[in-house]
């Protein structure tokens, strides 16, 4: 027995794809372009030609079709591995085995095949196959030949009512008459009206049954242009297949397995994080967002699910130092923007789209739009590129710099197909396996279906991989497949943040120690405080201390105000100096049944000339970071109390300059 592994390295193009034949080795490529049969030496042949040669070689012996599952997927965050499984009958001499319908996006260079048998494996190419654009032309034609036919019949129809019109006229024409000038006698009369009354009727009612013959044959017609526009309209699915060359003495069978690294698959992550209290643990339920449309369907098969380098920042606003110069208020960075919403639909109706996938590019944040085309996306940082894609439709870019952001996306090529909206739910299974318990589930329509999975987590040299027990499929539609990945509680450290300088609205913040062992990447999180939904947050994983701060939105039961103070004199003269004095009080009042770890900061400016001076003269015992005049007070507000704090801060500049004091 022999364990035969291939991995494919070269890419032959049209123009320079030589095949050879099942029994024919002889073909050998000698140089790039450079061909040897039986003595002679050949240069590439042009496109025309290569594809005549390949067709003809082709129909000469298509080789063995092998019909291959999918076995195994692993998902990247960008791209997927596939392996596909085969049992093969093996034929004395050498024989090429064809594994058709694949995927159209194979990376060449990744095919990989191995086999184990009394055999030897001579040669792995890989090859497009538009078969199905001639099978499209072929029932095209037969349309049109139909379409041909019933042309034909309405042309006779139409010549029919062309001559019984020409009759009728001739008969309204010519006076009822014996050819004489003799009339005809009463008798005679009637009965030649008779005659021409009742030719009459006959040809209006042959002209009444042709126009619903020929309104029938249109309806045929109509009909088939009909289906012509469908089949135009589904495009062309063009699929590849790989070819193998093996030898062998003896008729045998042997265990194929072929893989393949594939594009236009990915998956990004999704959180819910629930809080009962602030005196109870965080559940956080980690969930995979899976999409492919590499052109063939993973129907029942293992699925992994394989980390990258996730890279984020935070959604909690952050103070930056505020910096003085003569004629210029500077902020130390511009206010940036960590949420985008808007609407998607279709650019020719208007109509909303649901299922568009929204991803923030270079990555793994990614969100989908709703019923309605509805979204919204959390940003990592101000220079986000937003991508758009859907099925059918054209991948657009749009820099998020702006809250709202409306996109129109234009129709390809390929047709709208069924959206699929996904729901989850969850249970834990705490065993000794080492294995979560979740269930995933998927609406089509009216009907739905549960399946429960196990997914195992492995840590390797590079990337953490999660493995589903149960085989899952994912259709290469381009839609949303929902996968829980794990479930966990985590103990937690709760407080309340405010900068009032910024928004005077309270965030309960949860602060994470060792977050590293959970493996989890950047994305968004639904909120869920005290059992009510609040809203959407981002998970921060790019940090490099062992806690990591998640924002769990606002508290409309913690208010806070901050005012500037009056009657005090705010700009003074003396001599060839200036100065301005800023008092600011801030108000908190807690409204809430329980006590609250707050932590409320504002800054004083900070000086960059020698001739501008800052003076601290109230920080209600804090003390300000001489860095970036940050001022923090920190402390424990019970329930319905109030705190004022206050923050008085002077500025003295040269007189015949100007300086802008915020």
């Amino acid at each position: 027995m022999f364990q035969h592994k291939f991995i494919y390295g070269k890419v032959h193009t049209p123009a320079s794809f030589i095949y050879a034949a099942p029994g024919n080795p002889g073909i050998s490529e000698i140089t790039d372009g450079m061909y040897l049969t039986e003595g002679i030496m050949f240069k590439k042949l042009s496109i025309a030609a290569a594809l005549f040669f390949i067709a003809t070689a082709t129909k000469a012996d298509e080789g063995q079709k092998v019909a291959s599952k999918v076995q195994k997927v692993t998902v990247f965050l960008n791209g997927a591995q596939v392996s596909r499984t085969a049992l093969v009958n093996i034929s004395p001499g050498t024989s090429t085995l064809i594994f058709e319908n694949l995927s159209p996006g194979i990376d060449v260079q990744s095919i990989q095949v191995n086999a184990g048998g009394d055999f030897t494996i001579l040669s792995v190419n890989h090859e497009l196959d538009f078969a199905d654009n001639e099978i499209k032309q072929k029932n095209i034609q037969v349309i049109e030949a139909k379409e041909k036919l019933v042309r034909n019949k309405i042309a006779l129809q139409n010549n029919m009512l062309s001559i019984y019109q020409e009759e009728a006229n001739t008969l309204a024409k010519n006076p009822v008459s014996n050819g004489t000038n003799v009339a005809l006698d009463a008798v005679k009369l009637k009965q030649a009206l008779d005659f021409q009354t009742a030719r009459l009727n006959e040809i209006k009612k042959n002209q009444q049954a042709i126009n619903d013959q020929v309104d029938q044959l249109n309806d045929e017609l109509q009909g088939y242009e009909k289906q012509i526009a469908e089949i135009n309209r589904a495009g062309v699915k063009t699929t590849s297949n790989v070819l193998v060359t093996v030898s062998s003495k003896a008729a045998l069978q042997a265990n194929f397995t072929l893989s393949y690294l594939v594009r236009n698959a990915n998956w990004f992550p999704t959180y819910d994080i629930r809080a009962k209290n602030v005196n109870s643990p965080i559940t956080i339920v980690y969930k995979a967002n899976v999409s492919q449309k590499t052109g063939e369907d993973w129907k029942n098969a293992k699925l992994t699910l394989s980390t990258g380098n996730p890279t984020v920042n935070g959604a909690k606003p952050e103070l930056t130092p505020t910096y003085l110069n003569f004629g210029m208020y500077y902020s130390g960075t511009a206010a940036s923007i960590t949420k985008v919403m808007g609407r998607v639909y279709e650019e020719n109706t208007n109509q909303p789209l649901p299922g568009v996938s929204i991803r923030v590019k270079g990555t793994s944040i990614g969100a989908v739009s709703d019923v309605g085309g509805n979204y919204s996306i959390q940003l990592p940082n101000a220079n986000a590129v937003l991508t758009y894609s859907f099925i059918g439709f054209e991948t657009l870019e749009r820099q998020a710099n702006a809250p709202l952001i409306n996109v129109a996306l234009k129709s390809s090529s390929q047709q709208l197909n069924e959206v699929v909206v996904v729901g989850y739910s969850s249970t834990r299974d705490d065993n000794s396996s080492g294995y979560i318990t979740g269930s995933v589930s998927k609406v089509r329509k009216e009907s739905a279906y549960t399946t429960p999975i196990e997914v195992k987590k492995e840590e390797n040299q590079t990337n953490i991989e999660f493995n589903i027990a149960n085989p899952y499929t994912v259709l290469s539609d381009g839609k949303q497949y929902a996968v829980e990945i794990s479930q966990y509680n985590i103990d937690a450290t709760y407080q309340y943040y405010v900068a009032p300088k910024l928004s005077t609205d309270v965030f309960l913040t949860a602060q994470l120690t060792n977050w590293n062992k959970y493996s989890f990447l950047s994305g968004e999180a639904n909120l869920f405080f005290e059992g009510t939904y609040i809203g959407k947050s981002l998970i921060n994983t790019d940090a490099t201390t062992d806690t990591l701060n998640l924002s769990l939105g606002t508290d409309k039961n913690i208010i806070v105000t901050r005012t500037s103070e009056k009657g005090l004199a705010m700009r003074q003269s003396s001599g060839s100096s200036q100065k301005e004095t800023r008092n600011w009080l801030i108000d908190i009042k807690n409204r809430k049944s329980q006590p609250v770890n707050l932590l409320v900061e504002d800054q004083v400016p900070v000086s960059q000339n020698k001739d501008i001076e800052v003076e601290t003269q109230e920080t209600s015992g804090a003390k300000p970071d001489a860095t970036t005049g940050k001022v923090s007070w920190n402390f424990v507000l019970n329930s319905l109390d109030e705190k004022k704090v206050k923050l008085k801060y002077q500025v003295k500049y040269p007189k015949n300059q100007s300086v802008i004091v915020q």
